[in-house]
C-alpha cells in the first residue's frame, strides 16, 4: 500500500508488542522499519526504464528477507539514536521493534492488486490477492485511531483491537470480491462468453466498487460491479489482447524492445493489450482511472524503427472532464 499506511501498520504492530514505558519508542521504530521495505523503489536505471518495475516490491518484501530487513532497520535506528537522540533501549530491543514493524510490510502489499514477491526466491511470481486499493482511507484510518489512542492512553490493547478491525475489514473485502466475481461470471455467461482468465480488483479508495476484467477469445472485457447496491453492473468496453506476432511482426524476438514487451507483460501478469488510440503503446488493462474504461494508467512505448533501444515506460495521470464525478456516481450506485 502507500508508504504512509506502511508506516502506520509498522508502528501499530510494534506498539502492540511494546512495554508500556516504551510505547512511543516502539511507535517510531516500528514505523521506520515498516517504511524501509519500500526503499527498493530507489533501485532504478537511467538507461532501463523497466528496472524499477521489476524490483519495486521485490526481495525486500519477501517473507525470507524479514530478519535481514529488520536487522538493517535496527542498525539504522541505532545510528539515528546515537546521532539525534538518547535512549536506554538495548540493540536487542531495537531489533525486536524493528522486526515487528517490518514483518507485515510485504504481507500488506500482497493484499493489493499491485502485489509483491512474497515467496521469493522459492516462487518468482507476484502475489496479489486484490482485496484493498493501493490507497484505502478507511483501512489507514483504523490504524491511525488505534495508534493515537494507544499512545495517548498508554494502552497497547488499542493497537491490538485496531489490528483485529483491519483483519475484519479484509474479511469483509474478501466477501465483496467474491460477490463481484460471481456478478462478473454471470455477466460473461449472459454474453455467451467463457471466462478464460480474469482479475477482480477494488477501485481507488474503497471496497464497494470493483473493476472486473476477463478474457474471452483473445479479447479482454472490462466492466465494473458495485457490491453495495445489489451487485449493480456498469458495462464497460473491450480491447483485443496483445498477440506479439500480430501486433509487432517487424520486431525480432532477440531485439531489446521485444524483450521489454515481455518484461512488461510479466509485470502485468499477462493482462496486456495495444492501445486503440496509440498503436505503439502496450498497456496494462488491469488499471484505469475509470473502472469501465480501457484508457491506461501506464504502458510502454514501442518504436519498431529502433528495436534495440529500451522501450520507455510512460504513465498517464491527466483526468478528463467529468471523470471524477463519474467515478463517484459509480461508487454511490447511481445510473451513469
Amino acid at each position: 500500500m502507500d508508504i504512509v499506511t506502511q508506516g502506520l501498520l509498522g508502528a501499530t504492530v510494534a506498539v502492540s508488542g511494546a512495554r508500556k514505558a516504551e510505547i512511543k519508542q516502539a511507535a517510531w521504530m516500528g514505523s521506520f522499519a515498516g517504511i524501509l521495505a519500500d526503499a527498493d523503489i530507489l533501485i532504478r536505471s537511467g538507461s532501463d526504464p523497466l528496472l524499477n518495475l521489476e524490483f519495486h516490491r521485490h526481495f525486500t518484501h519477501a517473507l525470507i528477507f524479514i530478519p535481514l530487513g529488520a536487522l538493517i532497520a535496527a542498525g539504522l535506528i541505532w545510528l539515528l539514536t546515537r546521532l539525534f537522540s538518547s535512549t536506554d533501549l538495548s540493540f536487542r530491543r531495537m531489533y525486536y521493534y524493528a522486526f515487528l514493524g517490518y514483518m507485515l510490510s510485504g504481507v500488506l502489499d500482497a493484499f493489493t492488486s499491485y502485489g509483491t514477491y512474497l515467496y521469493w526466491p522459492f516462487y518468482d511470481d507476484r502475489i496479489a490477492w486484490s482485496l484493498v486499493s493501493i490507497i484505502d482511507p478507511l483501512f489507514s484510518g483504523i490504524l491511525i485511531v488505534a495508534l493515537v489512542f494507544a499512545i495517548k492512553r498508554q494502552w497497547t490493547n488499542a493497537t491490538r483491537i485496531g489490528l483485529g478491525l483491519c483483519v475484519f475489514y479484509l474479511a469483509f473485502s474478501y466477501a465483496q470480491s467474491q460477490a463481484a466475481y460471481k456478478a462478473m461470471t454471470a455477466l460473461a455467461s449472459s454474453r455467451g462468453h467463457e471466462v478464460q482468465r480474469h482479475v477482480v480488483k477494488p477501485t481507488f479508495g474503497n471496497v464497494l466498487l470493483w473493476r472486473t476484467v476477463y478474457l474471452h477469445d483473445e479479447v479482454y472485457y472490462i466492466d465494473a460491479v458495485n457490491t453495495a447496491f445489489n451487485n449493480k453492473i456498469y458495462s464497460g468496453t473491450s480491447v483485443p489482447a496483445l498477440v506479439m506476432n500480430d501486433a509487432y511482426p517487424q520486431l525480432d524476438a532477440s531485439s531489446q524492445q521485444y524483450r521489454d514487451i515481455q518484461r512488461f507483460d510479466y509485470f502485468s501478469d499477462g493482462f496486456t493489450a495495444t492501445s486503440a488510440e496509440q498503436p505503439n503503446l502496450v498497456i496494462d488493462v488491469r488499471y484505469s482511472m475509470i473502472p469501465t474504461s480501457a484508457k491506461p494508467m501506464w504502458g510502454v512505448e514501442i518504436d519498431p524503427e529502433q528495436p534495440d533501444t529500451h522501450a520507455p515506460f510512460v504513465t498517464f495521470r491527466d483526468r478528463e472532464p467529468g471523470q471524477y464525478r463519474l467515478f463517484i456516481d459509480m461508487v454511490l450506485g447511481r445510473d451513469t
